[in-house]
């Protein structure tokens, strides 16, 4: 490997003043014809300047830290990645990335790896949305939290806006005309199924349709869950179903067509979270609202790149696209939501009479 040194001697000049030349250091003077010189006898030499050790003269490594705990593994959820990965690059950065898959082990590892190598920031992300005790670790850099949130709120967090999507999608059926309309739900708590029936009610209450609990079905929040609500679906003589998910929805239209009952025709179907693998290969093809992986992505590193003085505590992405904390003024910060967009198919028709 060709050193600096060898620069420096091919070029008759001192390893400092070539040092300066391959870095284009502007802040010393030095001839224009050397600094040319050097340049070019370095690059047909083949010498690559140590990249890392010249940003982190400057003060910064250029490099940013993505800790996921299963992100990368999952095509669904490996949007966030791409995103973050894309909003790094525009800023001149790169993204250091480890999957954890869950494991405590893994994570503390890699955090110890990214702070020796001086990343910039952490973006720590999850593939489901929910809450999370941060490692220490995260304390001692810029972090932000991708999907996922503390109880705390000590640090910046991105999420999607689970009410603003149930809204959405429920909204979507009311605007076909359907009144009677059935919600498949997780049975799990967790911030997707609070949300999205908050989302559900609020759609509702604006149509001034009244709320019938009886219409809420509680399932497991996968393909089993929505082929064994079918039963109790049939039962509340809804013309229209929100599901928790696409594949609660996937498996309603398994059992709703071993009883011959056709969506839309018989049915209309509202899924969520927009899993492509799904909802656009199912027949017909499902209506549904978009997590906001992608734009989760970018949202959390320009968040952790955005200057100190622009911190602001906001509930909205739109009003405030961007908060973090320094490790020394750590204070309470309220989750930005990313709005969750509708992706219309063939799921839905008009009430059949």
């Amino acid at each position: 490997m060709v050193t600096l040194q060898d620069v420096a001697h091919a070029a008759g000049v001192s390893i400092a003043t070539a040092s300066w030349a391959v870095n284009d250091n502007k802040d010393v003077r030095i001839p224009e014809e050397t600094r040319k010189r050097v340049r070019r006898i370095a690059k047909s030499m083949g010498y690559r300047r140590n990249a890392l050790a010249s940003g982190l003269a400057r003060g910064r490594s250029d490099s940013i830290g993505f800790i996921s705990d299963g992100v990368a593994t999952s095509p669904f959820a490996g949007q966030v990645i791409r995103g973050a990965q894309d909003e790094a690059w525009r800023n001149g950065k790169i993204l250091l990335v480890v999957d954890t898959n869950g494991d405590s082990r893994i994570e503390h590892s890699a955090l110890s790896f990214m702070l020796e190598r001086q990343v910039e920031g952490i973006v720590y992300s999850s593939w489901v949305h929910h809450e999370v005790v941060p490692p220490k670790e995260l304390r001692q850099v810029n972090s932000v939290l991708v999907n996922c949130y503390d109880r705390d709120s000590t640090y910046p967090a991105v999420v999607p806006d689970e009410v603003q999507g149930g809204l959405t999608a429920t909204n979507l059926l009311i605007a076909a005309g359907h009144k009677r309309i059935a919600f498949i739900n997780q049975s799990e708590s967790s911030p997707a199924s609070v949300g999205r029936l908050r989302g559900y009610r609020q759609a509702l209450e604006q149509a001034q349709i009244s709320f019938d609990p009886s219409l809420v079905i509680l399932a497991k929040a996968d393909q089993e869950g929505g082929y064994g609500a079918v039963d109790a679906l049939m039962k509340t003589g809804a013309t229209a179903v929100f599901c928790h998910n696409d594949r609660t929805a996937m498996g309603l239209y398994d059992a709703l067509r071993e009883r011959g009952v056709r969506v839309p025709d018989h049915l209309s179907v509202v899924g969520f979270d927009n899993q492509e693998v799904i909802a656009a290969h199912l027949h017909p093809g499902l209506t549904t609202v978009a997590l906001p992986q992608y734009d989760l992505g970018v949202l959390g590193v320009r968040m952790l790149l955005e200057p100190s003085s622009d911190r602001k505590h906001s509930k909205d992405a739109e009003s405030a696209p961007a908060v973090r904390p320094g490790p020394k003024d750590l204070q309470e910060y309220q989750p930005v939501h990313v709005s969750c967009p509708s992706v219309v198919r063939r799921s839905i028709a008009v009430p059949a009479r």
